[in-house]
């Protein structure tokens, strides 16, 4: 049985949790919402609710704000960083078909 808190992608924290954890202003996770750098899901009731993988990214905002970078930039590195991921993906996707049709492709 896996239970909510094994997923890395599970809404479980609250704004006052993440900024505690990561010793940050709240109005900073406001704010970095408000500029779709990270944004967490909602709650029934509207509060934000944050999972493991959205504090990493958190962490990662933190950083590169450290060494100077706007949050419309940051934005953008992790968008590209997300669409790299993703041609990643999809070339080990189709090497691994073409390998599969190919038996002497491996030599």
């Amino acid at each position: 049985m896996t239970l909510p808190i094994d997923d890395e992608y599970a809404a479980l924290f609250t704004v006052g949790q993440v900024a505690r954890m990561l010793d940050v202003q709240q109005a900073f996770l406001r704010r970095i919402d408000e500029h779709h750098v990270v944004s967490p899901e909602r709650s029934a009731g509207g509060q934000r609710r944050y999972s493991r993988h959205e504090i990493g990214r958190i962490q990662e905002v933190v950083t590169m704000m450290g060494e100077g970078m706007t949050l419309p930039a940051i934005r953008r590195i992790l968008e590209l960083q997300h669409e790299l991921a993703e041609i990643t993906r999809e070339r080990d996707e189709l090497a691994r078909r073409l390998a599969a049709r190919d038996p002497d492709s491996g030599r």
